[in-house]
């Protein structure tokens, strides 16, 4: 049987996508190297995501942008992201980071803090935050001033103190506080 893990990223940042990344492994697959990602270090996410990438049987990452995030809110654009990212792999039952379920035809249970105890999961983890850190990055250099290469877009005190003296950029996330305040 395939398994899938799918897990996001991103969901409390005030600016960027949430991105969701799916996994499947050959059946018995171990490494314990892979493990939540929030417990690696960037270099370490980053040599794991290549060795993911190598060793799985078939991997998918979605990226759902802020201005959806903004339609739908950060709860329905993550759920939507990982059932898109679910559906470009090949699976018979997926394992899903969290307690809500996602909207998909195949088999699904949700783990809490699957990150932490299922190795699909965990590889998900580090794709969905190795790719969204990259695409920080790139932010960063569209928009500076916002260090969003710094912080990823999370409330840090940098990033408030970039969005009070610049206002919101077009890549935040509108309706939320710390950015709704300025429309």
């Amino acid at each position: 049987m395939l398994v899938a893990g799918v897990d996001e990223a991103g969901r409390g940042p005030l600016a960027g996508p949430v991105v969701a990344a799916a996994v499947v492994f050959p059946e018995g697959y171990c490494n314990p190297d892979i493990k939540d990602s929030k417990k690696l270090s960037s270099k370490k996410r980053e040599q794991l995501a290549e060795i993911i990438k190598r060793d799985a049987l078939s991997w998918s990452i979605v990226a759902v942008g802020h201005r959806r995030i903004d339609k739908l809110n950060i709860l329905r654009a993550s759920l939507l992201a990982m059932s898109l990212a679910v559906k470009r792999v090949h699976a018979d039952f997926v394992l899903v980071d969290g307690n809500q379920a996602i909207n998909i035809e195949i088999p699904q249970e949700t783990i809490v803090k699957g990150d932490a105890k299922v190795v699909q999961i965990s590889a998900a983890s580090i794709l969905a935050k190795v790719w969204r850190d990259h695409l920080m990055v790139v932010l960063d250099k569209k928009y500076p001033g916002y260090n969003f290469s710094k912080h990823a877009g999370y409330p840090t005190a940098l990033h408030r103190t970039a969005i009070i003296s610049q206002g919101p950029s077009p890549v935040h996330r509108k309706t939320f506080r710390g950015i709704k305040e300025f429309s």
